[in-house]
This record gives C-alpha cells, structure tokens and sequence, in this order.
C-alpha cells in the first residue's frame, strides 16, 4: 500500500510501522459532501503513504466508518484503522455513552460498519475533563471496570489493541499494566496541560497521538497558526504555519503521530508536506518557549 516514501517518517502502532503523519477522517463525515470524492481523498492519502487512519462510529452515525469501508476493503494488512468508544450519535447530538456494556456494543457497531472481524485499535475516550462533554450522573464510571470490558473484547479476538483518550498521567499509569498502544490527548504548541502525559509515554516507548494540533474549538484562545512567531517561522522557511506546528509535533518525540482531519485534498497535500519541513535550532527553542 505504501509504495512512497512515509510522511514523516515511520513509528511503530499495534504491532506495524505506520507513517507517522496519518489521517484523521472525522471532517468527512460533513454533511452534502460528495461521496466519491471523499472516497478518492481517502485513497490518495493512501497513495501518498498514509497508512494510518482515525475514526469512530460516532463520527456522522457511522459515515465515516463506511467511506473507509468503501475505499479500502478488503483491507490491506499494512494499514491500521484505529478507532475509539464513549459517545454515541443522538437525535439531539453527540451524547458520552460509557458505560461497559455501551462500550460493547460500539465496539461492535465498528465492527459492523468498517466489516472487519477485528478491530486493529480501540482507544476508549474518558471524558472525566474537557475538552468537549464531561461524564455526569449514571456515565461517570471506573476507568477499571471500563478497561476489564474491553480487554475482555481483546481476549475474544475483537480488538487487536488497546489505546486511551483524554487522559491524565495519573490515569494512564493505572492502566499500563492492561497493555497501552497509544494515548491520544489534545496537545499544540500552545496547549500543553497534558504534557506529563507525553512524559510517561515517552518513558514507556507509547505512541502519542496529539488532536486538535492546530488549535481546539472548545478555547478561541487558541491561534496556533496565526501566533506571530509561529507565521514568522514559518516565512523564513518557506512553509505555511500550520507546517510548523505540525513539524514542531514530530520533533518533540519520535513515536509521536499526527492525525491531522481535512475534508480538501490541498490541506491534505500540506498536511503532509510537514514531514519534509526541518526546523532549525532556533526555531526550536523559540516556539518551545510558547509553552
């Protein structure tokens, strides 16, 4: 599948060195987009070396999952779908649905909709904090007792591996003995509460899947791409500045993977690109010191 050279070089994900530049499809899953085409900008990311792709069921009730479906199934063994549980699609939205049991059965929604007999990861998305919707009542449950289902999925062949969302250091060092592939947390250049949790992946050779690397909806403070030094940067090098950001994310560990989403092929093209952009010294430090 991967027949050019890995956007941004390689990391090792459920068992495969996967690009470590990826593909979240979430923005897909847009209303009134054309199908083909969002199965045509699936396939050349594919053609570009993308082998690692992000989605959920809850993502457009399952869309997503059957634009991946459609553009690669039967599936080829290099590439890794990682997929995530604790919200379902409502009438009135998105709603956290945490519960084991819940858990269970979007395992096996995905499943369905991506029609495969296993899923290669399943990162179970806590939502014990923002960003986004924070557990309340009867969904607020045990990491433990969350965990215990799914490897209880994974001994039964349904999950090949496990991986954790929005989670703190604390919570990630509890679930280390349970076998973590990857952790994904929102992280950017100007975001960086969840940095302890990058520090204990690192130490456990984990892979870190930073989202919203450009920046959240859930804080207007956030304008990565238009911080002066940032497009300063970014003009001495001749790269755009989201490059930058993108590229300051590689270079901060090397099992790091982006899974930057876009619904264009040219953001994807740039997207991309941000593995070949090397940033000097300098540069470096200046924007580390936007932390």
């Amino acid at each position: 599948m991967t027949a050019t050279p890995a956007p941004g070089g390689t990391a090792k994900l459920a068992g495969h060195q996967v690009a470590r530049i990826g593909y979240g499809v979430m923005q897909l899953g847009r209303p009134g987009a054309n199908r083909a085409d969002q199965v045509e900008l699936l396939r050349s990311a594919a053609r570009a070396g993308v082998n690692h792709l992000d989605t959920a069921q809850f993502y457009s009730d399952g869309r997503c999952n059957d634009l991946i479906r459609e553009a690669f199934s039967p599936y080829p063994d290099d590439l890794v779908v990682v997929t995530k549980v604790g919200a379902v699609e409502a009438q009135q939205g998105l709603q956290l649905a945490q519960q084991p049991q819940q858990l269970r059965e979007q395992v096996e929604a995905n499943l369905t909709s991506l029609g495969v007999e296993q899923l290669d990861v399943v990162n179970l998305r806590r939502a014990d904090a923002g960003p986004g919707l924070i557990a309340e009542g009867d969904q607020i449950v045990d990491i433990d007792d969350q965990l215990a289902e799914l490897i209880s999925l994974r001994d039964a062949g349904k999950i090949g591996e496990l991986g954790l969302s929005n989670v703190s250091a604390d919570q990630l060092r509890h679930a280390l003995d349970a076998g973590i592939a990857c952790v994904q947390n929102s992280y950017n250049l100007l975001a960086r509460a969840t940095e302890p949790v990058l520090e204990l992946c690192r130490e456990h050779g984990i892979a870190w899947v930073p989202y919203f690397p450009l920046g959240s909806a859930f804080d207007l403070g956030q304008d990565v791409t238009g911080h002066p030094v940032v497009t300063g940067i970014a003009a001495e090098l001749g790269c755009t500045p989201a490059q930058v950001a993108l590229a300051w994310l590689l270079q901060r560990y090397d099992s790091t993977l982006l899974i930057a989403g876009t619904a264009t092929p040219a953001h994807l093209a740039e997207n991309l690109a941000a593995g070949q952009v090397r940033l000097p010294a300098e540069a470096v430090a200046a924007l580390d010191r936007l932390g």
